[in-house]
């Protein structure tokens, strides 16, 4: 696991299966290697280019994302025990993973903002996202989180682990696309 992808994302520390946690961060490292975006761009870029003058980043948002992922499956495990158990590795890696196509959807543009890319305009990041995975030896219980974490979701049946990582996610998008005044 190189020093870049961790340092974006200590969280990878959090998954106990080595080898989940190094094909992870490879998805990471192509991704990046594939991507206009560097690790730099990561911590100031906005999360989404749906909201306009989002200055939440696009780590800021990820990170708080696999938190709450965590903590919320660690509670429905604690709670509901075998009758909906959550397996723990794959929220988190699932989590870490759910955007990574972003980097293929995104691109800087000359004046360092971004905006979407060629590969954006054909494909969104749930699609882009479980090629890279699928790429790096990713398990299909994993890339399905990457698949079905956004509105593409909404035509499959989740798992619980999916369940989890998609209301993490649009439970920290949603109050900054429809704020409250």
């Amino acid at each position: 696991m190189n020093a870049e992808v961790l340092g974006l994302w200590p969280e990878l520390e959090w998954i106990e299966d080595a080898d989940l946690r190094d094909q992870t961060a490879r998805t990471w490292e192509q991704a990046l290697a594939e991507s206009d975006l560097d690790a730099d761009d990561l911590q100031r870029i906005p999360f989404t280019l749906l909201v306009p003058d989002l200055k939440v980043s696009f780590m800021a948002h990820k990170r708080c994302v696999v938190h709450v992922a965590k903590a919320s499956a660690l509670k429905m495990n604690e709670f509901f025990g075998d009758d909906l158990h959550c397996d723990m590795d794959t929220v988190i890696a699932g989590a870490i993973l759910a955007d990574v196509g972003k980097l293929l959807e995104y691109k800087k543009n000359p004046d360092g903002s971004s905006g979407k890319s060629d590969c954006g305009k054909y494909l969104r990041h749930p699609f882009s996202g479980v090629a890279l995975a699928r790429g790096c030896g990713v398990p299909d219980r994993v890339c399905h989180i990457i698949a079905a974490h956004a509105g593409e979701g909404n035509m499959v049946t989740r798992t619980p682990e999916a369940y989890v990582v998609h209301h993490a996610d649009f439970m920290t998008f949603l109050p900054f696309k429809n704020r409250f005044e």
